[in-house]
């Protein structure tokens, strides 16, 4: 069975190490957002890239939940004694070697999809990651803070402001000219399911379906797509979705996170605590909704939740 899976972030990576334990690895295709992409001191950075194989090489760090586990921040630290601009960010001394052969193969003229699938190699992982595209797209956030209008990168916002700020918009600058990575959209074509992951539906999936092409060749396989809700009960599990869907107009509930994909879906799956918002979600967007436990306490429970995914459009 060939399963692509649109994934970002926390979510998106846990799923995943599920995934690939309910079909085989090597049949499964990751398309991963690449929005939140920065260069810092020098470096290019791809945070759910680097997520996304972390979870699936096994050297994440699962208590919290994002970068690679027995991490240190020793190069961090010495980077904020010296103030250096952009220290704010906290780059692991493992992952900084990440992104130190990242940026060099890319210098050489390498793609991001190609180096992408190096480092997947390098952790001996069987699934295919790549990125969304390899040309530049940048999650910018329209942010308000004491009065004042900000235009921030989403890591500015995330990270360094704490999602402080009001939010009144968010743009994908770059999307509108960008081409999607060499395979996508031929993967989604032959797919037997499509998955979009409980990720972040504002800045981990939107931005891959902003690429042009892809959401119409998800659109076209809108039979075989299901979908699983990151929303359970109101509220995100990890992130900062509940502070971003409002901005784009999206409901902070397992429905509103299903109406960001209108169009795209056969299936939806909730959470049991969600369980009355199914016949709202199944009369407004005509899909199936599926009620289950979804979550992801560890890889049994998100091979689970891949396995009741996948069976709302394989039969």
């Amino acid at each position: 069975m060939n399963v692509v899976a649109l994934a970002g972030g926390i979510g998106g990576g846990k799923f995943l190490r599920g995934l690939v334990r309910a079909v085989a690895p090597g049949d499964v295709t990751a398309v991963v957002n690449t929005g939140d992409d920065i260069v810092m001191h020098g470096l290019a950075i791809s945070p759910d890239l680097d997520s996304v194989t972390y979870w699936l090489g096994g050297v994440f760090d699962r208590e919290r939940g994002w970068g690679r586990r027995d991490e240190s921040f020793r190069a961090t630290e010495e980077l904020r004694r010296f103030d250096a601009e952009g220290a704010w960010f906290g780059l692991g001394d493992l992952d900084l070697a990440t992104h130190l052969y990242r940026t060099r193969l890319l210098g050489e003229g390498l793609t991001l999809s190609e180096v992408t699938a190096r480092i997947a190699t390098r952790f001996e992982i069987a699934a295919r990651i790549v990125p969304m595209s390899d040309d530049p797209v940048t999650t910018r956030i329209d942010a308000v803070a004491q009065g004042a209008e900000l235009d921030l990168h989403f890591q500015e916002y995330w990270v360094q402001r704490g999602a402080a700020d009001g939010v009144k918009g968010v743009r994908f600058h770059g999307a509108e000219v960008a081409r999607p990575a060499p395979g996508v959209l031929e993967a989604i074509e032959a797919a037997d399911a499509v998955v979009i992951a409980p990720s972040n539906p504002v800045v981990s999936i939107s931005p891959i379906l902003a690429v042009p092409g892809i959401r119409d060749a998800v659109a076209a396989r809108r039979d075989r797509v299901v979908g699983v809700s990151g929303i359970l009960g109101g509220a995100p599990l990890a992130g900062m979705a509940d502070r971003l869907m409002p901005a784009v107009g999206l409901e902070v509930t397992a429905a509103g996170a299903a109406s960001a994909y209108e169009g795209l879906l056969a299936a939806w799956v909730i959470d049991e605590r969600d369980r009355d918002l199914a016949p709202r979600i199944e009369r407004d967007l005509g899909v199936r909704v599926a009620v289950t436990d979804s979550v992801m306490h560890d890889d049994a429970a998100a091979q689970a939740l891949a396995r009741t995914a996948l069976a709302q459009v394989t039969g």
